[in-house]
């Protein structure tokens, strides 16, 4: 190249220089994901969003072909995670795993850090309804009793949940309420977290969701009765749902997926939709999850965002009834 900068007629020269530049942005494009992916889930560690997606995050590294490194970013329950998220560059290597409560929730409630259009859905991981759970002498064998008993003491019995307006409080109040049911939510900023107090004696019922909860269900420490889902679950089939409450349509699923910052490249979505997509769907995916109690999902992006855009709205409703709605 040298000795054809010195010697090769002019023309020559332009020419190689043209063919130089045409090549080098090609050369410089980089393959995705060429590094390890950044997973953001905005609950501490030991919660059921955190149980399912490290799960989907180590089989997902096959398909992604790196590795795909999770990072609890806890607080404001779920609002710091998915504000650090939203805020990230937006080149497919930083993804939220989320669940309901910071988007379809709270932003009804409360001004977040974020708007609903600053970030993307990618795909829907799983769900599964979430669970009310008692110590073995609470008085009360099922459902049916557990809301007749807080009929009889409105207010006495405390519960655990993701904070006002969060999943489990807008998911029991929409069953307490038609019933003229009381209980006292005590905020939390996980499952993990909610057991613990429960296990300590702090509270009275634990609210969230299976799997934290299935080792102490079946040694006996606990005992469940009522899932938020109108039928009742696989996972405990004698538990009551809200069907058998006479409330069918009242039901409520937590769920978890994965969501990106907005601008994040088209072509990146897709690479993102099809590999968590297709390790959700895989059969480790699914029976890793069936003993957790949850249902794995594995969507398109386009029927995450559908999800997204239906469940914000039933929730603004539920969240106007109870005279929570921001102003």
């Amino acid at each position: 190249m040298m000795l054809c900068a010195i010697h090769c007629p002019a023309l020559t020269r332009i020419a190689i220089a043209a063919i130089a530049t045409l090549i080098a942005p090609a050369a410089a494009q980089e393959a995705f994901p060429s590094r390890p992916i950044e997973l953001i889930v905005p609950t501490p560690a030991g919660g059921g969003t955190d149980i399912t997606m490290r799960q989907l995050a180590a089989i997902a590294e096959t398909a992604i072909g790196q590795k795909v490194v999770v990072v609890n970013k806890p607080g404001g329950a779920g609002t710091v995670g998915v504000a650090a998220l939203v805020e990230a560059k937006p080149d497919g290597y930083t993804l939220g795993a989320v669940y309901n409560a910071p988007l379809t929730m709270l932003p009804h409630i409360q001004n977040v850090p974020y708007a609903s259009d600053a970030y993307v859905a990618v795909s829907l991981s799983n769900s599964a309804p979430l669970v009310h759970c008692a110590k073995p002498d609470f008085p009360a064998k099922n459902g049916k009793e557990f809301i007749d008993y807080l009929k009889a003491n409105p207010g006495k019995v405390t519960y655990g949940g993701d904070g006002v307006g969060g999943t489990v409080h807008l998911a029991s109040e929409r069953i307490f309420q038609p019933l003229g049911a009381k209980a006292r939510l005590i905020p939390f900023q996980s499952a993990g977290e909610t057991l613990q107090n429960f296990l300590g004696g702090h509270i009275d019922i634990y609210g969230g969701s299976f799997p934290p909860i299935l080792t102490h269900l079946k040694e006996g420490r606990m005992k469940c009765l009522l899932v938020t889902a109108a039928d009742r679950h696989f996972i405990a089939p004698d538990v009551f749902g809200t069907k058998d409450l006479g409330l069918p349509a009242v039901g409520t699923i937590v769920w978890a997926g994965l969501i990106a910052p907005k601008g994040t490249p088209a072509d990146r979505i897709t690479v993102l939709e099809k590999a968590f997509g297709e390790a959700a769907r895989s059969p480790r995916y699914k029976e890793a999850m069936e003993k957790l109690g949850t249902k794995a999902e594995g969507s398109t992006a386009a029927e995450f965002k559908k999800l997204l855009d239906d469940e914000s709205a039933a929730m603004k409703q539920v969240v106007t009834a109870l005279g929570l709605l921001k102003k």
